[in-house]
C-alpha cells in the first residue's frame, strides 16, 4: 500500500513539474544544442551511446544549457548505477554513504557506479578532497556540473582526472526548437491545448532568453499558464503576453537583420568619435535586447587595434583583458568589464596609424615583394657557404640598442609607411622615430624621402577584404 502510495505521489509530482523540468529530453536524439561535444562522431556521444564513460567528466557552462539534462541522458543510456548528489544540499556524510553503497554494489554485482554532482563548485576543498580517492580507485566515475571556471573552482587534482566539456549558450535557433516541442507535445508540453504563440512573441522570448532554455522554456509556461482561452478555447500568446511573461519589453532589434548592424555601427561609431554616453546609450540596448556580450567584445577589439593603436597601447590590453574576464564571470557581473573597456575606449587618445600596414600591402599589390637584403636572411642554415646573415650588426650590443642598418629592399629605401600621430603615446614615438630615421638616411645616403599618402577607409576596407 505504502508502495502503491509513493508511485502514485511520484507521478503527480512528474505531472505538476515546471514545463522546464517535464521537458527535459530523455535520449540523445531528443537533446537540441551542444553539438560541438555531443553531435554525431564526437568523443562524449561515442561514450554514452556504446555505455563506455570510464573516465569523469565535468560539464562547464552558463545556466539553462543542459548540464543536468546531459547528466540524466547518461544515466538513461547506462547500465551503471546512476547516483547524483547536490553540492548545495549534500556535504560530506552524503558522499559517505554514496561511497559505501558504490562499493558494496561493485563488491556483489560488479556494477559499476556514476555519480553526478551538481554545481560541485560548491563543495569547499575538504568535501573535494574527500572524493578524490574514490575516483582515482574507480569506485565512482564522477560526472561534475558547474556554471564556474573548473580551473579555478574545481580542485586541481580532480580537474587533472577529469576531462573537461564547456557547453555554450543555446542560439536562437535552437530555442525556437525547444519551443516549438514544447507546444506540440501531447504528453509533457502544451499538446493538448490550443496555443497560438505569435512569430513576435516566439521571438521575442527567443531572443530575451538569452541562450537559457530553462528561462525561455519558464516563460513559455508562465505566458501559457497565466491567458485566458477565447471562446473558441484558443490561447493566443501576443508579443504584449510574452514581454509580460519574461519581464522584458521588446526592443526592435533583429540579430540578422538591420537594426542589428545599425545598432553595433552606431556603437562602434560612438566609442570611435570619444562620446561615452552614446557609446553607453547603444551597449544597453544591444544587451537590453540580448546581444552577445561577446560579439560586442570582439569589435572592442578590433577598435582598439584600428581607431586607438599606439596612441593608447593599453587599449588593446584594456579590451583583451575585458574579454577574459567576461569569460571567466559571464553576466550579469561580466558587464562591469564590458563596460570598462567601452569607457575606457571611448575616452582614450584616438590614432588610425595602424591602417599603415596596408599602405605596406598596396606597395606590394602594385610593385611585387622584393627580395630579403642578404645580411636579414637567416644565416643558421648554411651562411659559410651563401653568406647569408653576413654583415648583420646585432642592435642590442650598440649604443642606444639601435644601429643605422638596412632593413627594407634598396629600391625601398626611403619609403615610410608608418606615420604616428600626434595623440597621446605616439608623440614619444614620433620622437624617437625621427631620430633613428635620419641616423638611418645619413649612414645609408638615402636622398629623398617617400612619404605615403594615407589611404581612404574605402580602400582599407577594400584591402581588408583580400585578407578574408
Amino acid at each position: 500500500m505504502t508502495d502503491l502510495f509513493d508511485h502514485a505521489l511520484h507521478e503527480r509530482m512528474k505531472a505538476e513539474a515546471p514545463l522546464a523540468a517535464r521537458m527535459r529530453p530523455r535520449t540523445l536524439d531528443e537533446y537540441i544544442g551542444q553539438e560541438h561535444i555531443i553531435g554525431p562522431g564526437k568523443l562524449l556521444r561515442r561514450a554514452i551511446e556504446t555505455d563506455r564513460l570510464f573516465s569523469s567528466i565535468i560539464l562547464w557552462g552558463p545556466p539553462g544549457t543542459g548540464k543536468t539534462t546531459l547528466a540524466q541522458v547518461i544515466a538513461n543510456h547506462t547500465k551503471s548505477h546512476f547516483e547524483t548528489l547536490s553540492a548545495i544540499l549534500s556535504g560530506k556524510s552524503d558522499l559517505q554513504d554514496v561511497i559505501a553503497r558504490a562499493q558494496e554494489r561493485n563488491r556483489l554485482y560488479r556494477q559499476r557506479t556514476i555519480l553526478f554532482v551538481d554545481e560541485i563548485h560548491r563543495w569547499n576543498k575538504a568535501q573535494q578532497d574527500a572524493l578524490l580517492p574514490f575516483v582515482e580507485n574507480g569506485t565512482v566515475t564522477l560526472i561534475g556540473a558547474t556554471t564556474e571556471n573548473p580551473f579555478f573552482e574545481v580542485i586541481g587534482a580532480l580537474v587533472s582526472r577529469s576531462r573537461i566539456f564547456q557547453l555554450r549558450h543555446l542560439n536562437q535557433n535552437e530555442l525556437g526548437q525547444l519551443l516549438d516541442r514544447a507546444l506540440a507535445d501531447p504528453e509533457r508540453g502544451f499538446g493538448r491545448r490550443k496555443v497560438n504563440l505569435t512569430p513576435e512573441a516566439r521571438a521575442h522570448l527567443v531572443n530575451v532568453a538569452s541562450g537559457d532554455a530553462r528561462n525561455a522554456l519558464n516563460a513559455l509556461e508562465l505566458a501559457v499558464e497565466s491567458t485566458p482561452p477565447d471562446s473558441n478555447g484558443i490561447i493566443h500568446i501576443t508579443l504584449e503576453v510574452a514581454q509580460e511573461s519574461i519581464q522584458r519589453r521588446a526592443v526592435l532589434y533583429d540579430k540578422d537583420g538591420d537594426a542589428h548592424y545599425d545598432t553595433i555601427s552606431a556603437f562602434i561609431k560612438s566609442v570611435r568619435g570619444s562620446d561615452p554616453d552614446a557609446a553607453l546609450y547603444w551597449l544597453a540596448k544591444m544587451l537590453y535586447a540580448g546581444e552577445d556580450p561577446r560579439f560586442i567584445l570582439r569589435r572592442l577589439l578590433i577598435l582598439a587595434g584600428e581607431d586607438i593603436g599606439l596612441a593608447d597601447p593599453l587599449g588593446l590590453v584594456v579590451a583583451a583583458a575585458a574579454a577574459q574576464a567576461f569569460d571567466y564571470v559571464g553576466l550579469p557581473e561580466g558587464i562591469y568589464p564590458l563596460v570598462e573597456a567601452t569607457l575606457y575606449l571611448a575616452t582614450a587618445p584616438k590614432s588610425n596609424s595602424t591602417g599603415a600596414y596596408f599602405k605596406a600591402m598596396q606597395i606590394i599589390e602594385q610593385e611585387g615583394a622584393g627580395s630579403v637584403p642578404k645580411h636579414l636572411q637567416d644565416g643558421n642554415r648554411d651562411r659559410q657557404a651563401t653568406g647569408q646573415g653576413e654583415g648583420y650588426v646585432y642592435p642590442h650590443e650598440q649604443e642606444g640598442h639601435f644601429t643605422p642598418q638596412q632593413y627594407l629592399p634598396r629600391r625601398l629605401l626611403g619609403t615610410y609607411f608608418y606615420q604616428p600621430s600626434d595623440q597621446g603615446y605616439e608623440i614619444e614615438i614620433e620622437e624617437r622615430l625621427k631620430r633613428w630615421r635620419e641616423a638611418q638616411k645619413r649612414a645609408l645616403g638615402i636622398e629623398t624621402e617617400r612619404h605615403l599618402p594615407d589611404l581612404s577607409h574605402e580602400k582599407i576596407e577594400e584591402l581588408k577584404r583580400t585578407l578574408k
